[in-house]
């Protein structure tokens, strides 16, 4: 890997490549440093000491949200956006043949449709957010109806505004830098925050912690890391034979055998953001009510956020269960918009002793049923464990939540894969060991 980023870097194209992907970093982290005005810095900082579940979205969003900065909401308006738009493609013929049929063109026109639903979907997460925190005092003047409309629709266009431009942002390191730019995004986001979080952990809030409590950490920080990046690479290898056609007295189309590749990992980080998203639903919208005049409304809503404390065993044990729900659900939707059986057939394709058409969607069904359980499994292990440390050395503030590493070593696997492949279109040989 380091012999790829030293051989990539004596190239001009891939260290123009790189430099640019590292610009537009440093742009985003200047932009996270940018606060909205209005906002009460210090009582910001205190909410955060006293609320676990903004310290998890705070290091999601890289310690944009912290600040409550002009990029506070990341890129994860997009991302549900996308998310939405791949739920919907099986459901919508228009969708399905645009994404089936319309080739490259179809693929623009989607991430077109992406982009308009990013834009709503950013307002409400921007104007849940601020009103969230003005509920908490953080800021003062908030309210669509009455003399502070015109500040709150500011506020609004400004977050939209930015998690947009992040977007563009993303576009560019796509096109003209290494690696996924939504994702490089989120890992600079991500990785720029270790610093403050390493310095929490090791100082454990109030005392220094022990020697045990640090090898603890660092042992599960290696284990977690070398099990991502082995169900990450995981895969079922499924042989595949091709027969030969034959045209008159010419091969059309030799046969031959290759395999495909059943990934134990098919649905990434989706499944974590997806259950974080339910599980933190109910405690956010408790918190409009705590300071209602009822006293049987607060009653209630104190009762929701204890019940969805992320310290608590019905919050861990109700993430597990959603992180292999969603696994499996995200997986089949993305295996069935493949259409692999029917384009094995259309090829030629068949695996050995499996009959085309059904059977073959049969049996890879069955066979991606049987992986998905162990990547499921894993995944919830790695969403709860965190909790799990926390219990055996005693700290609340675990090292990096074991999802944002997840999110870290997926991306830094996926752009070392495309760095090693613009060597390889560059016929650089000897970089693979």
């Amino acid at each position: 890997m380091l012999q790829a980023l030293v051989n990539a870097w004596r190239l001009p194209d891939l260290r123009r490549r790189i430099l640019f992907t590292l610009g537009i970093l440093v742009i985003f982290r200047a932009l996270a440093q940018i606060t909205i005005p209005g906002v009460d810095l210090e009582r910001l900082r205190n909410l955060f000491e006293q609320n676990q579940t903004l310290n998890l979205l705070n290091i999601f969003s890289g310690g944009t949200i912290r600040h409550f900065s002009i990029v506070a909401m990341g890129v994860y308006p997009y991302i549900t956006a996308s998310i939405i738009m791949q739920l919907l493609i099986p459901v919508i013929p228009s969708l399905m043949e645009l994404s089936k049929e319309g080739g490259e063109q179809g693929r623009i026109k989607i991430n077109q449709y992406t982009h308009y639903l990013t834009v709503p979907l950013a307002a409400l997460q921007a104007y849940g957010q601020a009103s969230l925190l003005h509920s908490q005092g953080v800021i003062p003047e908030f309210g669509l109806f009455g003399p502070s409309w015109l500040t709150t629709l500011s506020l609004i266009a400004s977050m939209t505004a930015g998690t947009m431009l992040l977007v563009w942002m993303g576009e560019l390191i796509t096109e003209q830098g290494i690696g996924n730019g939504v994702s490089i995004i989120i890992f600079g986001g991500i990785v720029a925050n270790l610093p403050s979080i390493a310095g929490q952990v090791l100082s454990g809030g109030t005392a220094f912690i022990s020697f045990f409590q640090i090898l603890a950490i660092v042992v599960v920080t290696v284990i977690t890391i070398a099990g991502i990046v082995l169900i990450t690479l995981g895969e079922r290898r499924i042989p595949i034979q091709y027969t030969r056609r034959v045209r008159g007295a010419r091969i059309v189309r030799g046969g031959g055998s290759t395999h495909l590749p059943l990934r134990v990992n098919y649905a990434g980080m989706i499944p974590l953001i997806f259950a974080i998203s339910i599980m933190i639903f109910p405690s956010t919208v408790a918190s409009f009510f705590l300071g209602a005049r009822s006293q049987i409304i607060r009653d209630i809503a104190q009762w929701v956020q204890a019940t969805f404390n992320p310290e608590s065993l019905l919050y861990q044990v109700g993430y597990f269960f959603l992180v292999v729900v969603f696994t499996y659900f995200y997986t089949m939707v993305i295996f069935q918009q493949q259409n692999i059986p029917e384009n094995l057939q259309r090829q030629g394709g068949f695996i050995p002793g499996i009959r085309p058409g059904r059977p073959t969607a049969v049996y890879l069904q069955k066979v991606l049923n049987r992986i998905t359980l162990i990547g499921a499994l894993f995944l919830g292990f790695v969403a709860i464990l965190p909790w799990l440390v926390g219990i055996v050395t005693g700290l609340n503030n675990v090292l990096i939540s074991s999802t944002a590493l997840l999110i870290v070593v997926g991306v830094a696997i996926d752009t070392m894969r495309q760095l090693e492949a613009q060597l390889l279109m560059r016929r650089y040989e000897g970089f693979i060991k």
